[in-house]
């Protein structure tokens, strides 16, 4: 049982630093939608509508990360293999498609 409680724990520490990274790349990109409507000027129409469409995918992202996060919560073990077998098709693809020489 210790292994599966370590596997969950890695997994959530993982999401949890992918979570982290989409908010911080979301809040950069309201920071810059905002700092491009400025050097824009009076434009108010759009200004309004790239602080609009940042804010959106902040959410967007937001959202995505809450989905992720409930799904490893309520099937840790089922997550672990989805990633598990995305490697491995990975792997598998590589070694097909290398070339002969190697």
């Amino acid at each position: 049982m210790s292994r599966i409680r370590d596997l969950e724990r890695s997994v959530r520490e993982h999401a949890h630093d992918y979570a982290e990274d989409v908010s911080q790349t979301a809040e950069g990109l309201i920071e810059r939608g905002r700092h491009a409507a400025k050097r824009l000027g009076r434009g108010g129409d759009y200004r309004r509508r790239l602080v609009r469409m940042a804010e959106d995918m902040a959410d967007e992202a937001n959202y995505q990360y809450r989905r992720a996060r409930r799904q490893v919560q309520r099937h840790p073990v089922a997550s672990v293999a989805i990633v598990a077998g995305t490697i491995g098709a990975f792997m598998l693809l590589r070694r097909v498609f290398r070339d002969d020489e190697d």
